[in-house]
């Protein structure tokens, strides 16, 4: 049996193929190297949906955020033979998952937004360029994390609408001191700025919340895609769940660079999993 995973800083999801062609899935936390050690990722894993499976994987395909480099690899692979000690496990980057998810094996640019982002140039067989991804507090332009932060921002400071403020204050009882406790003080200070791009989303035909999501497209355009050799002749592709539920904006942002959008899908795992049965 065959376990593959999509993850990312806020959810991993799991396909299982088995030995008779069926396919099982799961959807759980996200896991990143760069912001959890080996022994708290481990920690995670050790729900009964994997340990399970523990006798009966022979191989992994695990794609995540953060596994650029062999050391963060390395740290996700000693997580998963915690439960998988006799599997053949192959740890690769987020980035070639959404090149194969998208472009099969067609060249173009290969994009993410979803809590964070990130970007690849894919030949349609490997990836042959990419940007720098220095993380939330640097990067992740286009991103939920980032969005949130800018819309947070604008509340500590009394730059956004009034109409916007006060459904976000009844809403959430958000003020202040609660914002800067969990960005400064609690875990995972991505995924709480991220989880407020929801609400930015149901509430995009506000011409503010429309701007956060159209500047910080062309944000990542300017960082990422526009980077590129030959961007304006190559098909761009997305995944993740901000360019998937804001794809309206998010093509209009890439027709105003003159941009060549083609697919843009919420989650890799099902083009993956396509990917790696045609390899049975």
């Amino acid at each position: 049996m065959i376990l593959i995973a999509d993850s990312g800083s806020s959810k991993t999801d799991w396909r299982v193929i088995h030995q008779n062609g069926k396919i099982s899935q799961h959807r759980g936390v996200g896991f990143n190297p760069y912001y959890q050690t080996s022994e708290e990722m481990a920690i995670q894993m050790r729900h009964d949906f994997l340990v399970n499976l523990e006798s009966e994987i022979s191989k992994i395909y695990y794609y995540g955020a953060g596994c650029s480099v062999p050391e963060r690899k390395q740290e996700v692979e000693q997580a998963l033979r915690t439960i998988f000690s006799h599997a053949d496990i192959i740890v690769d980057h987020d980035l070639a998952a959404a090149a194969h998810a998208t472009c099969g094996h067609r060249p173009g640019i290969a994009c993410i937004l979803g809590t964070g982002s990130n970007s690849c140039d894919y030949d349609g067989e490997k990836l042959i360029g990419s940007r720098p991804a220095p993380g939330y507090i640097l990067g992740d332009e286009g991103g939920g994390g980032y969005v949130g932060r800018k819309f947070l921002r604008d509340f500590i400071y009394g730059d956004m609408p009034s109409e916007i403020r006060k459904e976000l204050e009844e809403r959430f009882h958000l003020n202040q001191n609660m914002i800067q406790d969990h960005v400064y003080r609690q875990p995972f200070p991505n995924r709480y700025m991220a989880s407020f791009c929801r609400f930015i989303t149901e509430h995009k035909a506000h011409p503010y919340c429309y701007s956060l999501f159209y500047d910080s497209f062309q944000d990542f355009f300017d960082q990422h895609v526009c980077k590129y050799q030959n961007y304006q002749d190559k098909p761009v592709n997305f995944v993740g769940s901000i360019a998937y539920y804001n794809s309206d904006i998010l093509r209009k942002a890439a027709q105003d660079r003159g941009l060549t959008v083609n697919i843009i899908i919420e989650s890799p795992i099902a083009g993956l999993t396509l990917y790696h049965q045609e390899k049975l």
